[in-house]
Formats: structure tokens, C-alpha cells, sequence
């Protein structure tokens, strides 16, 4: 049942990144919320939602993607007993708007939360098969302990936000 997933990807996520439920009409005034500015991103391939009308610079040059405070990407995939989303490799910049930036926000149709990694597996089967066979799995901030204490945001963004997209 798809809110028990999202249930327990909301579980997951919880004390690591903030999640955003909205429905597409409503999806604006939500990265509105979850931004902050200046911010670039990429196109969003999920129905009825776009950036064009928001402050996201959607062509960043590299100066406003070293400027931006926000980056906004799509996430393929959403595995719920991780709390991770999958980042699909493509021509945009979306690796770079993902990690450089300070705040990453990810933004993912419901439809597309799975249980789990063989869920996953399945999911994007299709898409391996076609070509498309990077994946980042994004968990939260970046965090690292390789000198002792845990530390967040080392090398990468240092705080998190999901846009869940609730009528996809």
C-alpha cells in the first residue's frame, strides 16, 4: 500500500532531511518554503510541475551554480525503508546541483516511493537496460567520520529537503 511506504519513508527521513508533501497546484509556494535563494536546478520530468515559475535558475552558468545557496533536482526514485532517493545520471548538471550547493532539494512524484532495494532493482531495471545505469543513492547530508567525530556537510550539501509530490 503506497502510505505505508510513504509512511515509512517519512520514518526514515526523520532528524535527517525535512520532507515536503504537496500537491502539484500547491508545488510553487512549496519550494518556495523549502529554498532559499539565490537557487539553481534542472527540469523536473514529473507532470503538471516545472520551475519556470519560481526563482530556481534553471541554465545555471558555473558562477551562479558557485553562488547558489539552493539546489533543486529531480530524484528518480524514492526507497522507503532507506529514506534514500535515487539521483539519475543526465546530461544537465544535476550532479553538481546536487552535491555543491549547501541545501540539496530533491523533488519526487509519491508514485515513485518504493518498499525497498529490490523494489528498486526492479524499478530501474528498464532504465539500466536502456543506458541510463548511474544512479546516486542520496541519503540525507553528506556526513562523514573518518577522523572521529561524526561530521555533516564535508562534501556535499549540508542539509537536506524532499519535495514529495502527492497527485503524481
Amino acid at each position: 500500500m503506497t502510505t505505508d511506504r510513504v509512511a515509512m519513508f517519512e520514518s526514515e527521513l526523520e532528524g535527517v532531511s525535512t520532507v515536503h508533501r504537496t500537491a502539484a497546484g500547491d508545488f510553487a509556494e512549496t519550494l518556495s518554503d523549502a529554498t532559499r535563494e539565490p537557487a539553481v536546478g534542472t527540469a523536473l520530468p514529473v507532470e503538471d510541475i516545472s520551475l519556470a515559475d519560481t526563482p530556481v535558475e534553471t541554465d545555471p552558468s558555473p558562477a551562479a551554480i558557485e553562488a547558489a545557496e539552493t539546489g533543486v533536482t529531480p530524484a528518480g526514485l524514492g526507497v522507503a525503508n532507506y529514506g534514500t532517493v535515487t539521483l539519475p545520471a543526465s546530461e544537465e548538471p544535476r550532479e553538481i546541483i546536487s552535491l555543491y550547493c549547501t541545501r540539496h532539494v530533491a523533488v519526487l512524484a509519491e508514485s515513485d516511493i518504493v518498499a525497498d532495494m529490490p523494489a528498486a532493482y526492479d524499478r530501474l531495471a528498464g532504465e539500466f537496460q536502456a543506458g541510463t545505469d548511474t544512479q546516486i543513492l542520496a541519503t540525507g547530508p553528506s556526513s562523514t567520520a573518518d577522523m572521529g567525530e561524526l561530521l555533516e556537510g564535508v562534501h556535499g550539501p549540508h542539509e537536506t529537503h524532499l519535495v514529495v509530490v502527492t497527485d503524481r
